[in-house]
This record gives C-alpha cells, sequence and structure tokens, in this order.
C-alpha cells in the first residue's frame, strides 16, 4: 500500500535525490565575477582609449601618450579594484547587521516573525492549513528560520566571505587587460597621429568583442550589445580628441 501511494502521490525522498540526481539544470552561476570583469574591461578599454586619442590630438608623441597611458592604467586599476572592494565589504557589512537584527526579533518577538513567515507564504498562494505546519517547523528550527526571513523578508543572500577580495582583484585585473589594449600601438608606432590610427581600429574590433560577448553571458542581445559597447568607446574618444584639438588651436 505505502508503495502504491507513492506511486499515485508525491514521490518519496529517495525517488527526490534520484529525480534530482538525474536532471541536472545548466544554471549560469558565475554573475558576480562575470559582473567584475564586465566593469573592469569596459572601463578599461575606455578610458585609456579616450586619453590616448585626446593626447594624439595634441600633437603629443608616442612615448608620452605611452606613459601617460600606463600611469593612467595603473592609477584606474588600483581606483577601480578598490570601489570594487569597498562596495562588497559594504553588502557584506549590510547583511551581517541585518542578520543580527532579525536574530533579536525572532528572540523577542516570535509571534511577529511567525505571522510575517505566513504572510510570505501566503503572497504565493499557499493557504493557512497548508502553510501552518510549515512555519510551526520553522519555529523549531531557529537558523532555518533566521536564513528564511533574510532571503524571502529582506531578499538578502549571505555573501561569500572572499568576495571583497575576489572583485577587488577581478577589477583591477580586468582594468589592467582593457586599458592595455589602446595603448599596443604606441607601443611599436613612435609617431602618435599613425598610432592614434591603429589604436581605434585595435580597440573598437576590442570594443565589438567584448561588447558580443558581455551581451551573450548577460542573456541580452549579443550583436546589439557589440554595437552599442563599440559606438560609447567610439564617442568617448572622438570627444576626448575633438576636446584636445579645440583646445591646442
Amino acid at each position: 500500500m505505502a508503495d502504491g501511494a507513492n506511486d499515485g502521490g508525491n514521490p518519496g525522498a529517495e525517488e527526490q535525490q534520484r529525480l534530482l540526481d538525474q536532471h541536472k539544470e545548466a544554471h549560469f552561476t558565475a554573475g558576480e565575477i562575470v559582473r567584475d570583469i564586465i566593469i573592469g574591461v569596459s572601463d578599461g578599454l575606455t578610458v585609456p582609449f579616450a586619453l590616448a586619442a585626446g593626447l594624439s590630438g595634441a600633437n603629443a608623441s608616442s612615448s608620452i601618450v605611452l606613459t601617460a597611458g600606463i600611469a593612467e592604467v595603473a592609477a584606474g586599476a588600483i581606483s577601480m579594484g578598490l570601489g570594487g572592494y569597498l562596495a562588497a565589504k559594504s553588502e557584506a557589512d549590510n547583511y551581517a547587521r541585518e542578520l543580527k537584527r532579525e536574530q533579536e526579533e525572532i528572540i523577542r518577538v516570535p509571534d511577529t516573525e511567525a505571522a510575517e513567515v505566513a504572510e510570505i507564504l501566503a503572497r504565493y498562494g499557499i493557504e493557512p492549513h497548508e502553510y501552518g505546519p510549515v512555519v510551526n517547523a520553522l519555529r523549531k528550527k531557529p537558523q532555518a528560520w533566521l536564513d528564511f526571513m533574510m532571503k524571502f523578508e529582506l531578499g538578502l543572500e549571505k555573501p561569500d566571505p572572499k568576495r571583497a577580495l575576489q572583485s577587488a582583484f577581478t577589477i583591477a585585473i580586468a582594468y589592467v587587460l582593457g586599458g592595455l589594449v589602446p595603448l599596443i600601438p604606441y607601443m611599436f608606432i613612435p609617431v602618435a597621429r599613425k598610432a592614434v590610427v591603429a589604436s581605434v581600429i585595435l580597440t573598437l574590433m576590442a570594443l565589438l568583442i567584448f561588447g558580443y560577448a558581455k551581451g551573450y553571458f548577460t542573456d541580452n542581445k549579443p550583436f546589439k550589445s557589440a554595437l552599442q559597447t563599440a559606438l560609447i568607446g567610439a564617442i568617448a574618444s572622438a570627444a576626448a580628441f575633438g576636446m584636445a584639438k579645440a583646445v591646442q588651436s
């Protein structure tokens, strides 16, 4: 009879595990790393590109453009990396602060917190007679109760303790890699006016590839993302070049 009940109703624990093992969902789980890479490479390609174009428009030599560009890449990588670290650290601090507050509320006003659990479950269309046992079960497991409130009431996920440093290094390295691309022609072409042409071609190609990859990984339209990214870089460099020419004249 027990086997028949399981066949006609919900699967048992072993059957559930077997189904989960058979079905592996191909979700993309490296969103934070990809976001950091996008931030670093995007700024790394655009800012040094605009700087190099601007200096070239001011008739600076390739050596000056290269020196200024490398200095900007170094400073930019440090600044962007520090910004990523502080952002991730603030996120972790906020989670810890809210966790402590929620923990105190569960101890001080458990009935109110239990009512909030019921309200959350009711939003999903679960009836009182269905969520009642769930609420009671959570009250017997304080840690699970706390985790539930953090995720479903506050919408907060526990951050990785290594996240701040990972974010800092990822953004900084991505910025350096992106920032060196527009400077490569100046390493081999001594005349800045000629180097800037090669820099524009090389950087626009890199922006197109990067934009396509960004669109692909962020589930956006890759070709549209590629064109938008290249257009932004082109506008930035053209503006810097034009301003340098205007100031020089």
